[in-house]
């Protein structure tokens, strides 16, 4: 592989980013790490996740195609990884420092982990994820339109399970280079599915639609593929980017398997963003409860970025503190933390 980048060490204390990673997400557009989760844990959940789909070069691991596990594991998921992952509190904390925000001031908007699969190229049709077409990932997560570039709203992230040299696959982003770089001209509509362009995601048969339907685009997008880096993954790599990153997934080797777990956290007050696949409030009615168990055993940080509301809520009172601890007593729940906050204020 050529152009690569590594993924540089995050810090063992509360603060998990260094500054230099920092300024490379606010910067350049993307921050691509190792050492944010225990390697005891994404090892855990990639063999829970392998368990969960298709093997490689069966018949319905060649019907899967596009982004997404399809519900198998989107959060809350009873695999107990999946949702340690996805609030850990070291996460939390990194996306926290990115946005430059406390942790009170996240909400979770997507965890998604899914499978790719290599194939040959002759396969490959418009829709397909094999061999993207350079995009931004905003049309699909936010009503709106990113804000300008010092003011971002949300972090997205993928964590790797596998090494880049058994799979292929890497993904390509586009460094931004200063405001004034043409790669990041404003706003950012030269992408499939936006205003009246097709969704087409497949690069071959977009940019040939491009060269088709606006050339003078085609020709500007072809800046954006010379430009592009590789991340080179091995398991538990996590690449922090945004919204309004120029990058894409390039092929797999054929007949290999990647998985990726995708997570996106918000701003509390960016309410346009949406939550990218079914809610969590809709787990509770699960007969197991494992969803209301999740919240009982959650820190009140853990809950906050869910939408349960935290300690320092006007919600709570003498009711409302009676009444969320009469639904969740049978699991344990410390309401405590809320406690405190409702005799302070009231003091």
């Amino acid at each position: 592989m050529t152009d690569c980048i590594d993924a540089t060490p995050a810090q063992a204390g509360e603060l998990v980013l260094t500054r230099a990673q920092i300024a490379s997400w606010r910067e350049r557009g993307f921050a691509f790490v190792c050492g944010v989760f225990p390697i005891e844990l994404v090892a855990a959940l990639r063999t829970a996740a392998v368990a969960s789909f298709p093997a490689s070069g069966t018949p319905a691991a060649a019907a899967i195609t596009d982004f997404g596990s399809d519900g198998r594991l989107t959060f809350p998921s009873r695999c107990e990884a999946f949702n340690a992952v996805t609030l850990h509190p070291r996460l939390l904390a990194a996306v926290g420092q990115l946005l430059g925000v406390t942790v009170g001031e996240l909400r979770l908007t997507q965890s998604d982990l899914w499978p790719k699969y290599g194939r040959d190229a002759g396969e490959r049709e418009s829709a397909h994820n094999d061999d993207q077409r350079m995009h931004v990932d905003y049309p699909n997560h936010t009503l709106a339109h990113p804000p300008p570039w010092r003011a971002p709203e949300a972090v997205e992230l993928i964590l790797y399970f596998d090494r880049v040299e058994d799979c292929g696959g890497a993904t390509a982003v586009v460094p931004r280079d200063g405001d004034g770089d043409p790669a990041y001209r404003w706003p950012i509509i030269d992408t499939p599915g936006v205003g009246d362009l097709d969704w087409v995601n497949d690069r071959t048969q977009a940019e040939a639609y491009f060269a088709a339907q606006r050339p003078n685009l085609a020709a500007w997008r072809q800046n954006l593929y010379g430009r592009e880096r590789h991340v080179r993954f091995a398991p538990g790599d996590v690449l922090l980017y945004r919204h309004d990153t120029w990058h894409r997934g390039t092929p797999l080797l054929p007949g290999r398997l990647r998985l990726a777990h995708n997570i996106t956290y918000r701003r509390a007050s960016a309410e346009w963003i949406s939550t990218l696949h079914t809610g969590w409030a809709w787990s509770a009615y699960a007969r197991d409860k494992f969803f209301e168990k999740l919240i009982a055993r959650a820190t009140p940080a853990q809950r906050g970025v869910l939408g349960f509301p935290p300690p320092e809520s006007p919600y709570w009172c003498t009711e409302t503190l009676a009444a969320v601890e009469a639904r969740y007593a049978a699991y344990g729940i410390d309401m405590a933390p809320y406690r405190a906050a409702v005799a302070a204020r009231a003091g």
